[in-house]
């Protein structure tokens, strides 16, 4: 998965010259958290409501309500910004935007073309709907936790049964450190019909060293919201 097939595109942007007052209302009316900062027409830092927050006089100051417009309307996003924002390239892979977002702690990151100019925002969100997407659970889909032997062709094996049976395959994730030793554990899931998956369980029952942690379909009605 690329990043450029998941960022926005359409973004609201402001120069470093822009008031701090003008770029919280921006951020407030349009409920985002983060506007990039540029000038002459390139990426110069980016800006969070957090940054703004920082810089904004504190209620229990003296100040009154006048001087704090004031003081907010002379103050530029240049002054507050961070100018070293992290940066990367359209072509590069959603994992490795995670493990960077990860790393950092941080929720999105700016998308640069190869002439260095911005071409779009990665956040933590879209992250998730690719992550969501690339696995299939809004296929309604079927899933199968399975250990295997770390060994060259415990997949194929597994593969081949599914392909025998019908069943297709809608994701594959394999992870290691959740699995016992010399084991690695895959998560595929799947789109068969019940007496298919009926079928499966009894085959993959049988495999010598594979054993099944987890079969099941995930309950998508009613799902926990604060609406």
């Amino acid at each position: 998965m690329l990043i450029k097939d998941w960022m926005a595109t359409t973004m609201l942007t402001v120069d470093a010259n822009t008031s701090v007052m003008r770029a919280l209302r921006t951020m407030k009316e349009n409920n985002i958290r983060r506007l990039p900062v540029l000038s002459h027409g390139k990426l110069v830092g980016v800006v969070t409501d957090r940054d703004l927050k920082d810089a904004s006089p504190s209620s229990t100051s003296d100040m009154d309500i006048h001087e704090m417009y004031y003081l907010l309307s002379e103050m530029k996003i240049k002054d507050v910004m961070t100018n070293k924002c992290i940066c990367m390239q359209q072509d590069d892979t959603l994992e490795k935007a995670a493990l960077v977002m990860l790393r950092e702690r941080i929720s999105g990151v700016m998308v640069l073309d190869d002439d260095g100019s911005l071409v779009g925002l990665l956040s933590e969100t879209d992250i998730l709907r690719g992550f969501i997407e690339a696995t299939g659970i809004q296929e309604g889909a079927h899933q199968y936790v399975i250990d295997m032997p770390d060994e060259p062709g415990s997949v194929t094996r597994l593969i081949d049964i599914l392909r025998h049976e019908d069943a297709r395959v809608l994701s594959i994730l394999t992870s290691f450190n959740d699995a016992p030793p010399d084991m690695k554990r895959v998560s595929i899931r799947i789109s068969a019909a019940e007496d298919t998956v009926e079928k499966l369980n009894t085959k993959l029952a049988e495999l010598k060293h594979y054993h099944i942690v987890y079969q099941g379909r995930d309950d998508l009605r009613n799902l926990p919201s604060r609406q």
